[in-house]
């Protein structure tokens, strides 16, 4: 496991519907370059000659590795570019103009004006019988009322932003929101009764090095046209980026979990240091192992509490998140893993308490790889974060041998958006990891110098365990701790079992590993997932 400290950070703007602005906090010396995602509009005149699939882009991402990169050209009005964050946002799509709704088709699409942040077009097209036809921008389908400084006749063929897609998840009556593409390769999905929160995108490059991190963006999407009794939608995307290129499709599935299968062709054009397959980028700001302010009501403040990964043998590990005061990298070494995933375990709204972001719906998202993805790690990058309008927490996952220049590396992997019904291990699992002392008496006329943390397990194996059974709590420090006590209690107001651990460091300018799980005292047998802790320097 590797550990890695750095220490300033900058933001970037990231816009999620329903939810806080949302920023992307990165280190100072990261490369900035924050990139739009979609197309659409009315259909146009471009058609193809041929039967379109995932083979067309591919050969459009080969063909483009091979050559060298072009930046984005930057041609927009200085009406729409000089927009700030807020009033780009103030231009709002006009939803009886939403894309199929005129053949009343399950899904419907509606569409992202570009200005502020997202400054770079890119072209979209729908599929029809194989035939591809480009889908065209028109100020006549947003509404400009906000903003009187745009004059809508001056806009032509200027793109879009972003596109999102809906489908009646909630209500029959109803189209909801299913899935954004807005920014970079970024792209954000929900299901039954859930709320936009964590991301994901296509690919990242260097995350976390003094180098600095590259964003690929996907230039170019092209959307199957559903039947009228379609329950899935296919998109195609085109990726590129200075050192790779690829091609992207995504089969999505709304529902009370919504799923996406995606399938990935990449071709690098020169070589990277870090390869992250899979990425997903969270937020936590605190929670009830690191406290808030004490002007905060909240209780508890995070799109995701804790990271989850299950190894190719099976076990399972719960990492959970917190937010550093320097940036912190940690990674997990797996063969073959079966999955991992940036979990919001906790659904109590008491546990919240936000009227506004309603933190107790925003959905999981779990990994789960197709065929074997061969040796490799999980990385966490945590970086330090003032506010609840950063993305600060990034996982995906480095393969060890990483592609050649120029040759094709497929993934496939099922990305399943979870709120009721996520992954979690079939034994206990870690319900909350709580920091500080209860009441602690003096010893001897001195005050306990300890540190204390209170980790709950939860689950059908400690409920099935006969009241006679000695359920045993195990938890190691590396050499940055010492163990003080360990004492495991029967948890009566939730039928779990609580480990409460002691423990005090070697150096306080370091941070200290923990791992902890629960067996049963007879025989031994494992009862839980292994809990897998960073407590930061002091």
């Amino acid at each position: 496991m590797s550990d890695k400290t750095i220490m300033s950070f900058k933001l970037i703007k990231w816009p999620v519907p329903g939810s806080p602005p949302r920023r992307a906090a990165r280190p100072a010396w990261w490369r900035r370059l924050v990139i739009p995602a979609t197309v659409a509009g009315l259909l146009a005149v471009h058609s193809a000659a041929f039967a379109f699939d995932f083979n067309t882009v591919a050969a459009r991402a080969k063909a483009l590795a091979s050559k060298s990169y072009k930046k984005p050209s930057e041609s927009l009005p200085k009406a729409v570019k000089d927009l700030s964050y807020e009033q780009a946002n103030q231009i709002r799509f006009r939803d009886d103009k939403s894309y199929w709704r005129a053949q009343k088709l399950p899904f419907e699409l509606s569409f992202i004006h570009l200005g502020g942040t997202f400054n770079e077009p890119v072209k979209i097209n729908e599929v029809v019988g194989g035939a591809v036809h480009e889908i065209n921008f028109s100020p006549a389908l947003f509404d400009y009322s906000a903003n009187r400084s745009i004059d809508p006749r001056s806009l032509r063929n200027i793109g879009f932003a972003g596109f999102r897609i809906r489908f009646p998840v909630n209500s029959a009556k109803v189209k909801d929101d299913v899935l954004t593409f807005h920014g970079a390769s970024y792209f954000r999905a929900m299901g039954k009764g859930q709320g936009y929160g964590l991301s994901a995108r296509g690919l990242a490059i260097d995350t976390a090095l003094y180098s600095g991190e590259e964003f690929p963006r996907f230039t170019e999407f092209w959307l199957e046209r559903p039947s009228a009794d379609s329950k899935e939608l296919t998109v195609y995307a085109l990726l590129d980026s200075p050192r790779a290129t690829g091609a992207y499709r995504f089969v999505l599935k709304p529902g009370a979990d919504t799923v996406m299968d995606v399938k990935a062709q990449v071709y690098l054009r020169a070589n990277v240091t870090k390869l992250g397959i899979a990425p997903l980028t969270s937020m936590f700001l605190f929670g009830e192992n690191q406290p808030g302010p004490g002007d905060d009501f909240r209780p508890k403040v995070h799109d995701s509490d804790g990271l989850s990964m299950q190894s190719g043998t099976g076990e399972w590990l719960w990492r959970p998140l917190v937010n550093p005061k320097r940036l912190l990298v940690t990674s997990f070494s797996f063969d073959n893993p079966l999955g991992f995933g940036l979990m919001q375990r906790d659904r109590e709204f008491s546990s919240y308490q936000d009227l506004d972001y309603n933190y107790q719906a925003r959905p999981s998202a779990w990994v789960e790889p197709k065929g074997k993805w061969g040796s490799g790690r999980v990385e966490l990058v945590q970086i330090p974060t003032p506010d609840e309008t950063n993305d600060n927490i990034v996982a995906y996952w480095v393969p060890n041998n990483m592609p050649k220049v120029g040759q094709p590396m497929n993934v496939e992997y099922r990305l399943l958006w979870q709120k009721d019904n996520e992954k979690r291990p079939p034994l206990a699992w870690v319900t909350q990891t709580r920091f500080g002392h209860g009441y602690r008496p003096k010893q001897d006329g001195k005050q306990d110098d300890s540190q204390a943390l209170a980790i709950d397990f939860d689950g059908a194996a400690l409920k099935k365990l006969a009241p006679t059974a000695r359920v045993e709590g195990v938890v190691e420090a590396d050499a940055n701790g010492k163990i003080v006590s360990v004492t495991t209690r029967k948890n009566d107001m939730t039928g779990g079992w609580r480990i409460e651990v002691k423990l005090r460091r070697v150096e306080d300018n370091k941070p200290v590993e923990l791992r902890g799980f629960l067996r049963n005292a007879n025989g031994g047998a494992t009862l839980s997932e292994t809990w897998s802790y960073i407590l930061p320097p002091n």
